[in-house]
């Protein structure tokens, strides 16, 4: 039986960085995604998003980023992370979906990572799954009755597939913003949020970012689940979203508090006809996979000294709160590749005092 000395669970941008890092320290490793291809999230990202509209990404380690600011994300940063697989021979196995992380019941104190019928026995994970395979959708009484169409963001189809009916975007974080961006030019829109959004109004200078990353991170830190960071730095509207800025798309509705067969039924009595409700209501850690372990606080969250599990120092955490993004991703995959070498240094520190 091969006992590696770490897994990697996802092949997005922090899995990738991670595998790098833990390559270049001589770790060895392997990299299971569930995905047929490389690309992690992105592949699955509607086609009218372009890198103009991320802002490009950050580069992973020891390359430089796609330059393509018209492409389609949901093919130039697939072809990215898919050179950068081949081009530093990374390990990565796929498709493999890891179903859960266990204790060896022998107990060696090793790790047991089980997808289906196959496993792997390893001595540290690195988690990078991400968010993109747990959407959000609250509940809301009459949903079943509804006789439009309901998507999440992770479903959207691109603006052109709504005109001529009327959406009720549901959500107060930068993807409805972005999302209405798209849709008032083609059609009737109409914004719902459960708190009033809070629109940034100063520049969003590198300062700004360190203090938003350090308050996700102090979140983390105490267990409490990971708010995103938009949610401490607030919105604001790029220049493509101008034109719906001007239609009206930005004024905000309270949440309403039911939804029936034709619409949705306001707090005040009013009804609001609706064709589709889309759900832009956010995402959630894919960590259910790491359940057996317990890595859970008392808060609800997962408690990280630096991505590091508290709980359970074989568990190294990336892309999870503060480093849920393509630079925080990058970084979290260094951090994380020094938290297996130091807990191998350890384990096998306490191998040798105990032999």
């Amino acid at each position: 039986m091969e006992i590696y000395d770490a897994v990697v669970i996802g092949a997005g941008q922090a899995g990738l960085s991670a595998s790098y890092h833990l390559k270049r320290r001589g770790i060895s490793h392997i990299v299971l995604d569930a995905d047929d291809a490389p690309g992690g999230a992105w592949q699955h990202r509607w086609d009218s998003l372009t890198m103009h509209d991320v802002h490009g990404i950050a580069a992973l380690p020891d390359s430089h980023s796609p330059g393509t600011p018209d492409g389609r994300a949901n093919t130039v940063v697939p072809a990215y992370f898919a050179d950068y697989e081949r081009t530093h021979a990374l390990p990565v196995v796929r498709p493999v979906r890891v179903d859960r992380v266990t204790d060896d019941p022998d107990g060696t104190g090793l790790l047991v990572v089980h997808a289906g019928d196959r496993a792997w026995t390893t001595r540290a994970v690195v988690n990078a799954t991400g968010t993109w395979s747990q959407p959000h959708l609250p509940y809301y009484p009459g949903m079943s009755t509804f006789r439009g169409d309901q998507l999440h963001t992770v479903d959207f189809p691109g603006a052109e597939h709504f005109r001529g009916k009327r959406v009720v975007v549901v959500g107060g974080g930068a993807s409805a913003v972005q999302l209405l961006g798209e849709l008032a030019p083609v059609t009737d829109t109409l914004w719902v949020t459960r708190r009033e959004p809070v629109w940034r109004t100063d520049e969003f200078d590198p300062d700004r970012g360190r203090e938003a990353v350090a308050l996700v991170e102090e979140r983390v830190r105490r267990g409490l689940p990971p708010a995103s960071v938009v949610s401490v730095t607030g919105l604001a509207l790029r220049e493509q979203e101008r034109e719906a800025d001007r239609l009206g798309a930005y004024a905000r509705h309270p949440m309403f508090a039911s939804i029936e067969p034709a619409g949705v039924r306001m707090p005040h009595g009013s009804f609001e006809r609706a064709d589709v409700i889309l759900w832009a209501t956010g995402f959630r850690p894919a960590v259910t996979h790491l359940a057996p372990l317990h890595l859970r606080s008392e808060h609800g969250g997962i408690q990280l000294d630096g991505t590091t599990a508290v709980v359970d120092p074989r568990v190294q955490l990336v892309g999870y709160g503060p480093s849920a993004s393509t630079i925080g991703a990058n970084r979290a995959g260094r951090v994380a590749a020094r938290g297996v070498a130091a807990w191998l240094d350890q384990d096998t520190s306490s191998i040798a005092s105990s032999a």
